[in-house]
């Protein structure tokens, strides 16, 4: 088990393009990929960006399941890993929902965030073999805030209203209704 531990904002890297993969086999590739992986479910998080453990490769992994501030979720038992992805299509119908970041502050803040309901995403494999995804509901949301993170973006960069930042107690209190 390799954690690492998450970069905050106001490191350089956050704000940087991440940098596309040319062999997903290289070692470096596939340490990224179980550290992401690790670090993700030590850190309570269900996606994470290479960008946040300090590594610049256009890489992100996502877990669907219950966690400290998402109680109120199924478990979908399915990790993601997502390659050089590429959202391809999102729906016009947009929905708010509030969002927490590991790099902000490590999770303490949340600020509701107007994204795409549904998005399609291509991406490669943790072999390297392409696929496409039509997702929906949270799945959607984690890979438009992962791409952002590839993109040097963060949920701050989106928030319209201030006024909806909340602290985890708020939230988790929130999450509760």
């Amino acid at each position: 088990m390799s954690i690492k531990s998450t970069v905050q904002i106001g490191n350089k890297i956050i704000r940087n393009k991440a940098i596309a993969v040319r062999d997903v086999s290289v070692p470096e590739i596939q340490k990224t990929i179980k550290d992401l992986i690790d670090s993700m479910r030590h850190d309570n998080l269900v996606g994470m960006a290479a960008p946040q453990i300090n590594c610049k490769w256009r890489i992100f992994v996502s877990e669907i399941r219950q966690t400290t501030y998402r109680k109120n979720i199924a478990k979908s038992d399915l990790l993601r890993i997502f390659v050089n992805p590429k959202i391809t299509w999102q729906s016009k119908k947009q929905l708010d929902g509030h969002e927490g970041c590991g790099s902000v502050a490590s999770a303490q803040l949340f600020g509701s965030v107007k994204r795409a309901e549904s998005v399609t995403c291509e991406a490669l494999d943790e072999n390297g073999k392409s696929f496409k995804i039509k997702a929906s509901g949270l799945l959607a949301r984690i890979i438009q805030h992962e791409t952002d993170h590839l993109n040097g973006m963060v949920f701050l960069d989106r928030v319209s209203d201030t006024k909806t930042l909340v602290d985890k107690q708020i939230y988790i209190d929130f999450q509760k209704k």
